[in-house]
């Protein structure tokens, strides 16, 4: 089981780094080990950061972070995820799916119709640390209280709203993303819902996943990018999907 848990997580590791959506495979897989469902979230966040944290560094070193608008999504990702892991134990995340499967399937939509390969002018170009904070915030919220597909939102918003190039936007969401990480792992550590002798072992494949996926994200471009971006949110969807329909209880 442990083995087939760390090779979810490098896999995760590797696509999250590049266009998000990596719970997508290690929160089934831990709910199919047999984890409660708070205590598997949990789990995912306590291996997921060090993914986070990885490819937030590969990106930063490769100088592709906007440095002006990190600060303030790192402080709003990390406020709305601290305000959504608190909500995991106050309300029914199955209540959520029918929100996630429309904002899935517009961001697939968008991924398809469209291709923000070079950066565009910005509608917000105006106030961009605002924006940037009323992105982070509930996108933050999302990653504590559910968590796949955050990155995916994340890089969306940033092409399209931002006009950020897509390695851009996968670098940037990496801020958020980080934070979102840090601020769940941190209230659920504090619960006691997470399975360390799961989550360690699973970090450092996440670690590993995601050093290698930054920098193909780096090296092979928008294309790829992209490419995840649609196979993450149509996959996400359609698993969201199948879960109303009852085809599955994670």
């Amino acid at each position: 089981m442990i083995a087939l848990l760390v090779a979810a997580a490098f896999a995760a590791g590797l696509v999250d780094a590049i266009a998000g959506g990596g719970g997508i495979l290690t929160v089934p897989a831990l709910l199919a080990a047999g984890l409660p469902p708070v205590t598997a979230l949990g789990t995912n966040k306590g291996q997921a950061v060090f993914g986070a944290l990885t490819s937030a560094a590969t990106f930063l070193r490769a100088r592709r972070v906007d440095l002006r608008r990190a600060p303030v999504t790192f402080a709003a990702a990390l406020a709305g995820s601290l305000l959504g892991a608190r909500a995991v134990f106050l309300v029914d995340p199955a209540k959520m799916r029918a929100v996630v499967l429309g904002l899935l399937t517009l961001a697939a939509a968008l991924s398809v119709l469209n291709k923000p390969a070079t950066a565009t002018p910005s509608k917000v170009a105006r106030a961009p640390l605002v924006a940037a904070a009323a992105v982070a915030l509930p996108i933050g919220f999302y990653d504590g209280f559910f968590g796949p597909g955050t990155g995916t939102f994340f890089i969306l918003v940033y092409a399209y709203a931002f006009g950020d190039d897509l390695v851009g936007a996968s670098a940037n969401s990496k801020i958020g993303n980080l934070a979102s990480n840090l601020a769940a792992f941190s209230l659920f550590a504090l619960s006691g819902a997470i399975r360390w002798d799961l989550a360690l072992p699973m970090g450092a494949a996440q670690l590993l996943g995601a050093s290698v996926g930054a920098r193909l994200a780096v090296r092979r471009g928008a294309r790829l990018v992209r490419a995840l971006a649609i196979a993450v949110s149509l996959s996400l969807a359609a698993r969201v999907a199948w879960q109303m329909l009852g085809g599955g209880a994670g």
